[in-house]
């Protein structure tokens, strides 16, 4: 039987050998989700611009909610809440799909040459091109609304490294643990909006009583989702001594997922 190596430089070099499958199969996986579709692609874009109006309306309309520390007007609320929702659909996206990506790719599990471990990467990819997508909408309506944004906006890319980290782990081990436990996709299609309520996605941590802030900081996207706020809207830097003990945390957890796939995946042909 083959052996995978758990190695991170394994993990690494995985990535880029089949840089150029992995990035047909990122196009691949993008345009067949709207394959067939009248308008296509056109639906990565009108989503988030629907959502953000949604969002507006409901919280900022019908529950009058104000941001702390912010004006109180309806469009800085929305700005501020959609930051915080870019990080949450990234990570929700990939975790979401993570019980199922082998079980719906079997055709390749057949085939002892086809890297398995690029699977969860591929997800992340398509999630990615749909945040992108949602920062431009969000950029769009930040400048019609208040003008140019904070230079320090251009650190979001750095903000997010952690988070890619984290989420590809979670992916990973949710892609294996799912074809042994069929069950984990429920459990995560549960979990995953209850998470979003134990994040500080609709409010700030601040607001909350002292002795619920330390649990929101359990959540493994609060930090994201507070730094991503920090650079795109209040024109903030990175708290880079948090930054690099967040890096820390989900580089173990990306190592941790793919360890646990590689050493998981023997067995995937027998059970499919």
């Amino acid at each position: 039987m083959q052996n995978f190596s758990i190695s991170p430089k394994a993990m690494i070099s995985s990535l880029w050998t089949n840089r150029s499958l992995l990035k047909g199969l990122t196009h691949r996986d993008i345009a067949g989700r709207y394959k067939g579709s009248f308008f296509g692609i056109f639906w990565s874009l009108f989503n988030p611009v629907l959502m953000l109006a949604v969002y507006t309306f409901f919280f900022s309309v019908i529950f009058r909610a104000r941001w702390m520390g912010g004006s109180g007007s309806k469009t800085e609320f929305a700005l501020i809440l959609f930051a915080g929702l870019l990080v949450f659909n990234f990570f929700a996206e990939c975790v979401n799909r993570g019980p199922g990506l082998i079980l719906s790719n079997v055709n390749y599990v057949k085939k002892i040459v086809f890297p398995l471990e690029l699977l969860p990467i591929v997800a992340m990819g398509s999630a990615g091109f749909h945040m992108l997508v949602s920062f431009i909408v969000w950029l769009g309506f930040y400048v019609i609304i208040f003008g140019l944004p904070y230079v320090n906006v251009l650190l979001l890319p750095i903000v997010l490294i952690p988070l890619v980290f984290l989420t590809l782990g979670f992916t990973w081990f949710l892609a294996s643990l799912g074809v042994y436990l069929r069950d984990v996709s429920q459990f995560v299609s549960t979990l995953v909006p209850v998470l979003m309520f134990l994040s500080p996605v609709f409010y700030p941590i601040k607001s909350l009583p002292e002795e619920f802030q330390a649990l929101v900081h359990f959540s493994p996207i609060t930090v994201a989702v507070e730094q991503a706020r920090q650079v795109m809207f209040w024109g903030q830097s990175i708290d880079w001594l948090v930054w690099a003990e967040y890096f820390v945390v989900s580089c173990f957890i990306a190592w941790f997922g793919f360890a646990w796939f590689q050493k998981t995946r023997k067995g995937f042909a027998d059970v499919l």
